[in-house]
């Protein structure tokens, strides 16, 4: 038996891909490379370029490789450009997992894990934020993911799948063995941003608003480490496999940074200031998105390794100077 991972050759999905193979797991990795890079999958992994929506290959693969579990990662996930193109964030993620999760339903597959985003909450009004808060999101992207999880939850109750959905914070970091780190082009998180600025590949870093109705102006999130968040990725897969029920969980910490508390952080790792511009406010950016994770705690008897704002900005530092060390361009093999 196999576990597939859809979009393995990505930032998240690469991580995962690591940490199974690295426990023994038979790991099929499924990447278009539209911004994986491939890299970051782990020899161990058997490779498999394409596209989750292909009629012919995902059968086959599924067939040939007894597929019973999917961790489900591919997809677009940059919030402004789902406002600026919304009918291909629907697409790629929408009517692309639908298709996968038939396919998976005809498989036979048993256990699915999807990569869920705190996007499908929008602009709370309410703080921290749990999993039986208003599910209102303001922009495609998120629609695009909760549209997914309404159709996980549908099948489930149809067809007898077995599913989670994780709802992410902000994810940063990379791993600390330095197999893998954000790669992916154009990357809109903070983290990576500035840490490209401190490294000389970006001018400067903008801050998007200093008018929110936060402390210092700037908007706040809840940061978790890359690597807690794949500890809570095998934790659901047993979970799943225990007959734990479906849902969705918060994957977060449970406190938040804002915009000048990560320049910060980066300042104090690198002991240098950082060029900064501020700029408008982005289309689909809430003010404050922080998780209340009880219930993730609770299940799955999880509980962070890393919740350490130094410690994660120097994880992706260290990330950014492996690239520039080993001569090659973000979003590159």
């Amino acid at each position: 038996m196999a576990i597939l991972i859809t979009g393995g050759a990505g930032y998240i999905g690469s991580h995962m891909a690591h940490a199974l193979a690295e426990r023994g797991d038979t790991v099929l990795v499924l990447d278009n490379l539209a911004t994986g890079v491939e890299w970051l999958v782990p020899q161990a992994a058997i490779f498999v370029r394409g596209d989750i929506g292909d009629s012919c290959l995902i059968p086959k693969l599924l067939s040939e490789h007894r597929v019973d579990e999917i961790v489900h990662f591919a997809g677009s996930a940059i919030v402004p450009d789902s406002v600026h193109d919304p009918l291909a964030y629907y697409l790629n993620n929408t009517v692309k997992s639908r298709d996968l999760i038939a396919f998976a339903l005809a498989a036979g597959v048993r256990r699915f894990v999807f990569s869920s985003t705190c996007a499908v909450y929008g602009a709370p009004t309410c703080l921290p934020v749990s999993e039986k808060s208003d599910l209102r999101p303001v922009s495609p992207y998120g629609r695009s993911k909760l549209m997914t999880e309404w159709m996980l939850e549908d099948a489930a109750a149809a067809h007898g799948l077995r599913y989670v959905a994780l709802r992410y914070f902000n994810v940063a970091g990379a791993d600390p063995k330095g197999r893998t780190g954000q790669s992916t082009p154009r990357s809109t998180h903070l983290i990576k941003v500035a840490c490209e600025t401190a490294t000389g590949r970006r001018p400067h870093v903008e801050i998007f608003g200093r008018d929110y109705d936060t402390p210092d102006g700037t908007c706040i999130r809840d940061y978790i480490h890359v690597t807690d968040l794949i500890d809570i990725h095998i934790s659901a897969l047993g979970w799943l496999r225990e007959g734990g029920e479906n849902g969705a969980f918060n994957c977060g910490y449970g406190h938040g940074h804002s915009v000048l508390d990560i320049v910060a952080a980066i300042e104090r790792v690198t002991g240098r200031s950082l060029p900064i511009r501020d700029a408008p406010r982005r289309a689909g950016d809430p003010p404050t998105v922080i998780a209340r994770a009880e219930r993730l705690r609770e299940a799955f008897s999880w509980s962070p390794r890393h919740d350490d704002l130094d410690s994660i900005v120097a994880s992706a530092l260290n990330w950014e100077r492996h690239l520039l060390r080993g001569n090659v361009t973000s979003g590159s093999a």
